[in-house]
């Protein structure tokens, strides 16, 4: 992977090395799986949830899109995302909903990098 890649995804707050050993270092298989990234429909049912204020369902969607940052070693993603599952486990929607501004900078961060990296 040229540097000018890995600098632009390490910005974004991916763990390039981390991500190139979860794709055996085929750097071309771990983009195409980045690529798709932005397809995924958990962040949507997780804000469309923390919207009605349905804490079961955000607590789903957020679990699972904890699970899909985690695997593309998106880490400050991975980080804003985890907190907000603990919260909701414990049923505390109010702090979910404070963490929504970070978690939705971290997600729009990761896609502008993809859509340079397209």
């Amino acid at each position: 992977m040229d540097g000018t890649k890995r600098q632009l995804l390490a910005a974004a707050g991916i763990d390039v090395d981390d991500a190139l050993d979860r794709f055996l270092g085929n750097d071309t298989l771990m983009i195409k799986f980045l690529l798709r990234f932005p397809q995924d429909g958990n962040f949507s049912r997780l804000r469309n949830a923390m919207a009605q204020s349905d804490a079961a369902s955000a607590f789903e969607a957020a679990h699972t899109f904890k699970g899909v940052v985690g695997n593309l070693s998106m880490q400050e993603l991975f980080s804003q995302v985890s907190a907000m599952v603990e919260d909701l486990r414990r049923g505390d929607l109010r702090t979910a909903a404070e963490r929504m501004p970070a978690l939705e900078k971290a997600y729009g961060q990761i896609l502008e990098a993809l859509a340079q990296l397209a």
